[in-house]
């Protein structure tokens, strides 16, 4: 099999023996009871600041590290880390930050920059959710804000591609893990499992992944949520001109290929985070009312709290009707209407 060190080292730069072996930590997740494991969220101080205006933060210091790729310049790994941590704790206190993580970017966007902000925060809440401690959430956002930073290093033609990429364009594509983990070792980050999450968050369970097509047992826990979350993101956020799917839609789409990509107790993780009806979201319930979602069950992730709007004729109501879906038994959602927030 071919060695990490191979893939992410090039010709001529420099003594691969004269870099410490990395350790493969055990690849078990770490347990979770009942799908959440409490300790690993830290404990919620009063108030806390804006999620707006972290989530813009984050996409500021995205733009950062593009600039730093492109330059060359030092990785602006203090500033990440810190990030992170502000992360852990906007997460600890609500679900507002990791709901702004599922809305697409916006158009003009620098879409990897987009994409790695919204996947530092989803990949955050998905390692919380496993029973992640914080030093391990601090190693999986850090990894999660970084993994797509090689794409940054590939030709603008080839991202801006609306048809089908060749055999050597794909090629090409594939090569943006070793380009990030590279990008990585040469700044000297030494953050436990780093470099593995990175370079294998395209390998799947099956061994049909890249670039290495390692199986389930020989990926990094970090690669696979990072995988999870880089599947789910580019469904709902994708690529313009790409259609995007609705969370809902996006995640029927990863239960369907499940065995054979990610393993079922990220998918559990994934489906007690994701609501497959999330804020904001217009349904339209069985007595024919229409409603929007304002709150989630985790329990009952089908059954969501809910502002009826409108009738069963159509009409609007003169103010929304709260309805707890959990606490009523005869009424049920028939059909999302149409994206959150039209």
């Amino acid at each position: 099999m071919v060695r990490m060190r191979d893939l992410i080292s090039g010709a001529g730069e420099g003594d691969p023996a004269k870099k410490p072996p990395l350790s493969r930590p055990d690849l078990r997740f770490p347990a979770a009871s009942g799908g959440r494991a409490e300790p690993a969220r830290p404990a919620a101080a009063a108030g806390g600041e804006d999620p707006g205006a972290l989530f813009t933060e984050i996409h500021r210091l995205m733009a950062e590290l593009h600039d730093a790729v492109g330059r060359g310049a030092a990785l602006p790994i203090g500033p990440l880390e810190a990030m992170v941590g502000r992360v852990i704790q906007a997460l600890a206190l609500g679900s507002e930050l990791f709901w702004l993580a599922n809305n697409p970017a916006p158009p003009g966007a620098d879409y990897v920059a987009s994409h790695l902000a919204s996947a530092g925060v989803l990949a955050v809440r998905i390692g919380a959710d496993l029973g992640y401690d914080r030093p391990q959430l601090v190693d999986l956002g850090v990894a999660a804000f970084l993994f797509d930073v090689g794409v940054w290093k590939l030709p603008a033609a080839l991202l801006a591609k609306a048809d089908a990429l060749t055999a050597d364009e794909q090629t090409l594509y594939h090569s943006h893990p070793r380009l990030s983990a590279e990008f990585i070792r040469r700044a000297d980050v030494q953050r436990d499992g780093l470099l593995e999450a990175v370079l294998e968050h395209h390998e799947r369970e099956q061994g049909q992944g890249y670039p290495q097509g390692l199986p389930g047992s020989a990926i990094h826990p970090h690669a696979k949520i990072l995988g999870l979350v880089d599947t789910y993101t580019r469904l709902t956020a994708p690529r313009p001109p790409q259609a995007r799917l609705l969370p809902h839609e996006a995640i029927r789409e990863i239960v369907r290929s499940k065995h054979e990509s990610f393993p079922s107790a990220l998918i559990k993780a994934l489906l007690s985070e994701i609501s497959v009806f999330p804020p904001r979201t217009l349904v339209r319930l069985n007595t024919g009312e229409v409603g929007r979602v304002v709150g989630v069950n985790r329990n009952h992730p089908l059954r969501p709290k809910v502002e009826i709007i409108s009738d069963s004729k159509g009409d609007r109501l003169p103010a929304p009707k709260l309805i707890d879906l959990s606490e009523a038994p005869f009424l049920y959602i028939t059909t999302p209407l149409q994206e959150a927030g039209a």
